[in-house]
């Protein structure tokens, strides 16, 4: 089996000792070197040719965010990148996904030797996933943590029990459910900028993501788009033309209350190792909306999203799954079309246009 070549650049020499002998331990992943700045990673990149980076944000001589958007223009490859958790630092990460970064890990800013082993098995894990990710150079481009890493995985009867037997009617209140992982915060944008502000639907998004970045993120995501965008809060109601985003440590659900639809927020174990989780959000959408949600898998690691998709899918809810070739990874949605839950599977950039007919048709 061949390894995955992995390339640490961190200006702490701490970190790249405690990153190295992470993957020491893994049979498929090789560090075939460090660098202890861009200029010198630049270099190493020429002489160990690695399959995958790992990258800081905060390092001497030039940022991060400056070396990355240099790489995936000259050199594409898969980065995963390194971040504190901080506003500061949730702002210039988001940066980096913009700029072509398949995910980051949060390092942590205290205790870092004894934090990052903990951490391990997330990081391995995403280096893995970055070494199979798509990646495009910087000028094509349109333009989470997972909580738990080795703890139990539990479904979404965890949070919200299942209920069968409840009938829907259909009715002209929409409202859109989107789940997304590695690669999500990019395709997210994708779609809500495509949108119209006249959009007759609300809509809910799961987006793994550390609770540090969601809000910077709802905010940058708002100034790019014509709708109008928040992170959720528990009660809020859900209005045509409103996007609502998890938090990065809570569910969001939606409930019926009377004639309208709002979130609530859950503060329940992780689901499928995550939380916010797809799963959950699906399921609230069976119990309330059924037939009048429509569900939208977009681009990220694992099956979370999917067995809620397929009960979203047996009320007679349409699914559409984004496509392989203008995925990040193709895990998420892959596995929704493979089990024959998607009603459409299309690329990202017709997406948007399709949630607009769906609704409009109504």
């Amino acid at each position: 089996m061949k390894k995955i070549r992995l390339l640490i650049v961190d200006d702490s020499a701490l970190v790249r000792q405690v990153l190295t002998s992470i993957f020491a331990e893994t049979p498929d992943i090789e560090v075939v070197g460090s660098a202890a700045d861009p200029y010198i990673a630049r270099e190493k990149i020429k002489q160990l040719n690695p399959d995958v980076l790992t990258l800081d944000v905060e390092m001497p001589r030039m940022d991060g965010v400056t070396f990355l958007g240099n790489l995936m223009r000259l050199r594409p490859m898969p980065v995963v990148m390194v971040s504190t958790l901080t506003e500061q630092g949730a702002d210039v990460t988001l940066r980096a996904l913009e700029f072509g970064a398949v995910d980051f890990v949060a390092k942590p800013k205290v205790d870092v030797k004894e934090s990052l082993r903990e951490y391990g098995e997330e990081i391995i894990g995403k280096v893995r996933m970055a070494a199979s990710a798509r990646v495009r150079p910087l000028e094509r481009r349109a333009a989470a943590r997972p909580v738990g890493g080795v703890a139990e995985k539990l479904s979404a009867d965890a949070v919200i029990a299942p209920r069968s037997g409840k009938k829907h009617f259909r009715t002209t209140d929409r409202i859109i459910g989107i789940g997304s992982s590695a690669g999500g915060t990019e395709a997210i944008k994708d779609v809500l900028t495509k949108l119209s502000m006249d959009l007759q639907a609300g809509i809910v998004i799961s987006q793994h993501i550390p609770a540090a970045f969601s809000e910077p993120f709802a905010k940058r995501v708002d100034g790019l788009t014509a709708l109008s965008v928040c992170q959720a809060s528990d009660g809020q109601q859900i209005l045509p033309g409103h996007v609502y985003i998890a938090p990065g440590d809570r569910h969001l659900m939606v409930e019926r209350n009377g004639a309208r639809y709002v979130c609530r927020l859950n503060d329940g174990p992780p689901v499928n190792r995550h939380k916010p989780s797809v799963d959950v959000m699906l399921r609230s959408l069976v119990q309330n909306a059924g037939p009048n949600a429509i569900g939208v898998i977009l681009t990220g690691m694992g099956d979370d999203g999917v067995a809620g998709m397929g009960e979203l899918k047996a009320t007679g809810a349409p699914i559409i799954a984004q496509d392989e070739k203008s995925s990040v990874v193709w895990g998420m949605p892959g596995e929704v079309v493979k089990r024959g839950f998607a009603d459409e599977v299309l690329p990202l950039g017709r997406i948007a246009q399709r949630l607009q007919e769906l609704v409009s048709a109504d």
